[in-house]
């Protein structure tokens, strides 16, 4: 379980913060108990593993735009080394043992199991090779942490919900919970911030732990809840991210229902804009991932430098999980995505064009939320 100490404002650009620390270069070079470490030059190497590709903004953004700030931030003599375990736990564990055998100067790691990835960890500590859990925060010893503010992110979902069902008595409002994979510790914030909102509101009738953070699984999630309820007895359903939305819409029609109930999601997908567009999905998370790319490869190749300060000065929060405190981290703040706040989050930051979303399909139903492309 992961608790935090705000110390700053998340919600502080990180290409601002970078500006701001240009000036501290008589201080660079200091660790924490003010000793000299050893400063590297921009020759440095970042290895970047992501946990699968099922969810598309792994390939879409955060591996690109890593692999091009790495770039920037070393005048372009640094190098990513990338590598995706395809939901594989112990194929990552081999994959982040493989880097420091390569004695790569830091590692990104985003986990596929948090638990399992720790032994790994710890051999890369042990080889002087720090290692900045990324999106998923890993078990061991982790010298850094960059995410979104996932408690946040469940809170605004279970928001969502409340102001979807409108006042009056909601207690008796049956709720569908589709939470992420067990194996991914965000799951368990995303959930409990969603319960904060949720408990004593609404009457949570169901709720499943979905493995691999699958569609399909979710599906069937879905139709069980649907028998076991009654379809036309749903109030809304919570899923923790866009994949499995899509995945509990498709069980719904299945099951014959024209009117669906609200529909919450996470990471604001090309094909979940498109359903909210239509009003399938009520809602997503939008998070802006260059914010928090940027921000990891500041992290990583700050850290591998040795240029503590303007490490830590980007890492103004503390996180912890079950084996190291105080970790530093930079938590990146999220929004609500609805049909009303399309064009200033995923057009406004250059996710998508408007051509992307309307295509002749949405077309008629981008013109009713004020979209032309």
């Amino acid at each position: 379980m992961r608790t935090r100490t705000r110390e700053a404002t998340v919600a502080v650009s990180v290409s601002a913060l970078a500006l701001s620390l240009a000036a501290c270069g008589s201080l660079l070079g200091s660790d924490d108990d003010g000793n000299k470490t050893e400063r590297k030059g921009d020759a440095v190497t970042v290895g970047l593993l992501l946990p699968e590709a099922e969810t598309a903004r792994y390939e879409k953004f955060d591996h690109p735009i890593i692999e091009k700030q790495v770039k920037k931030l070393t005048n372009g003599k640094g190098k990513l080394v990338y590598a995706n375990a395809d939901e594989d736990a112990a194929k990552q564990s081999d994959q982040l043992g493989q880097m420091v055998t390569d004695k790569v100067d830091v590692i990104l790691v985003s986990a596929v199991d948090a638990k399992k990835i720790a032994p790994a960890v710890k051999k890369a500590k042990e080889a002087n090779i720090p290692v900045i859990a990324y999106d998923r925060l890993a078990e061991g010893p982790v010298s850094g942490y960059v995410a979104f503010d996932n408690e946040l992110v469940g809170q605004v979902q279970g928001q969502a919900i409340l102001r979807a069902l409108g006042g009056g008595n909601r207690k008796k409002s049956k709720i569908v919970m589709i939470n992420g994979s067990p194996t991914d510790p965000n799951a368990a914030v995303f959930k409990e911030g969603a319960l904060s909102q949720l408990r004593n509101q609404v009457d949570i009738a169901k709720s499943y732990d979905t493995d691999g953070w699958k569609p399909q699984t979710a599906a069937a999630h879905m139709t069980e809840a649907i028998t076991a309820i009654g379809k036309d007895n749903i109030a809304a359903v919570y899923s923790a991210n866009d994949g499995m939305a899509g995945g509990a819409i498709k069980a719904l029609k299945a099951a014959g229902l024209t009117d669906l109930p609200p529909v919450t999601g996470q990471d604001a997908e090309l094909s979940a804009v498109q359903r909210v567009v239509t009003g399938e999905q009520y809602m997503s998370v939008y998070k802006p991932y260059p914010e928090e790319a940027v921000g990891a490869a500041q992290m990583a190749v700050r850290i591998a430098q040795g240029r503590m300060v303007e490490f830590d000065a980007l890492a103004g929060d503390k996180s912890e999980n079950a084996t190291t405190k105080n970790i530093p981290s930079l938590l990146v703040s999220v929004r609500p995505m609805t049909r009303d706040t399309i064009k200033s989050t995923v057009i406004e930051d250059g996710i998508y064009k408007t051509k992307e979303i309307c295509t002749s399909e949405f077309k008629a139903a981008c013109a009713t939320v004020g979209l032309k492309g």
